[in-house]
């Protein structure tokens, strides 16, 4: 498989989670409208579809990280970037990927996965009665570990995409 496809299909795999999870941003407005509802006409509270707006929240801007970083919408500073040509432009993004988003990846991941190990070993459920019973809990928690996944991944697509740039010029 040639750098071009495995970059492609990189960015393709990120473009997909990251309109996936756009969605959750619609249910999130959908399941608030539905709460403030019952609880201010029925006097009903629902403890479960409350934490699910917080997790899909969470999962919101974990999810999309990759998505995130494949349109290049990311933080960056961009008063020298934007003037710079391709090839300086290519190293700073390659620089960034090796110095910074692999190294943040890697100790996230390595720092969440006794957090979310634990959780599935213990079968968490919420802490509220009526909340998320198990295993919606250490499924929502594992996102600690998709996130740093998918953002290293989409650093491979940045980093091949870099190494292209510097070979055409």
């Amino acid at each position: 498989m040639s750098s071009v496809t495995a970059a492609s299909r990189i960015d393709s795999f990120s473009v997909a989670l990251g309109r996936a999870t756009a969605w959750l941003t619609l249910a999130m407005v959908l399941m608030t409208f539905v709460i403030v509802v019952l609880r201010y006409a029925f006097d009903i509270g629902v403890i479960w579809l409350q934490e699910s707006v917080t997790w899909m929240h969470a999962s919101v801007f974990m999810l999309g990280a990759a998505y995130t970083l494949q349109r290049e919408e990311h933080v960056r500073v961009d008063v020298f970037y934007r003037s710079m040509p391709a090839r300086r432009q290519a190293l700073v993004n390659a620089i960034g990927v090796v110095i910074f988003i692999f190294p943040v990846c890697g100790f996230l991941f390595f720092e969440s996965w006794s957090y979310v190990s634990a959780s599935w070993t213990d079968q968490e459920v919420s802490r509220d009665a009526g909340g998320l019973p198990y295993p919606f809990i250490p499924l929502l928690k594992s996102i600690l570990l998709l996130m740093p996944l998918t953002v290293a991944l989409q650093g491979v697509s940045l980093l091949l995409g870099s190494v292209r740039t510097f070979r055409n010029q």
